[in-house]
C-alpha cells in the first residue's frame, strides 16, 4: 500500500450507522483484530483488551449504555477497554498513556474494518457503568469506546463528512 492508497482509505471511511444483518466471517473479523493488536502504544506496553460480542442477546445488554436501534442491531459489537494501571505512565506528571493506546487500537481497528468492506461507528457517549455492567468487566479496567462492525447497509439519511482545513490544525508556536 502506498500513502495515496492510505488515504483513499482515511478520506472514505465513514461512521456507518446501518448494518446488514449478515454475519461477519470470523477469520474476517480475526484479521482485523488482529490488525487492531499491532497498534503502537507507549513502551509497548500494549494494555489493552478486545471484548466482542456477537450474540445479538449479548449486544442488546448494552442497551442502558447505548441504545441506538442501529447500533444494538449491529451483528458484531467490539468495547475496546483498557487497564491504566498496565499503561505507560509518564513520569513528569504520572499520567497513564493506556487511553491513548487504546484509541490508537480503535483507530486501526476501524480502518482495518474500513479496508475489508465492513462498517464501525466510534462511540464514546456511551454510559460508562452500564457498559461496563453490561460487559461484566473486572476491576481496574475502563472501557475507551464501542463500535458496532459489520456489512454497511444503505443508510437513508447520511451525514456529510467534512474536516478542518489542514491551515487550521496546524499549531504555529
Amino acid at each position: 500500500m502506498n500513502l495515496s492508497d492510505f488515504r483513499r482509505l482515511a478520506e472514505t471511511r465513514r461512521s456507518v450507522r446501518a448494518y446488514k444483518p449478515d454475519p461477519v466471517p470470523e477469520p474476517l473479523l480475526r484479521d482485523i483484530l488482529d490488525t487492531a493488536r499491532l497498534a503502537p502504544s507507549a513502551c509497548n506496553k500494549q494494555p489493552w483488551r478486545f471484548v466482542v460480542l456477537r450474540d445479538p442477546a449479548a449486544i442488546r445488554r448494552l442497551a442502558p449504555a447505548y441504545s441506538r436501534d442501529w447500533f444494538l442491531s449491529a451483528p458484531v459489537a467490539i468495547a475496546v477497554c483498557v487497564s491504566p494501571a498496565e499503561g505507560w505512565v509518564r513520569p513528569y506528571d504520572a499520567r497513564s498513556y493506556a487511553f491513548v493506546d487504546g484509541a490508537i487500537a480503535m483507530d486501526h481497528l476501524t480502518l482495518a474494518a474500513a479496508a475489508a468492506g465492513l462498517g464501525t461507528c466510534w462511540i464514546a457517549a456511551f454510559e460508562p457503568e452500564a457498559a461496563r455492567a453490561a460487559l461484566s468487566l473486572p476491576d481496574g479496567w475502563e472501557i475507551v469506546a464501542l463500535t458496532p462492525l459489520g456489512y454497511p447497509a444503505p443508510d437513508p439519511s447520511p451525514r456529510p463528512r467534512s474536516r478542518k482545513p489542514l491551515s487550521d490544525v496546524l499549531a504555529h508556536p
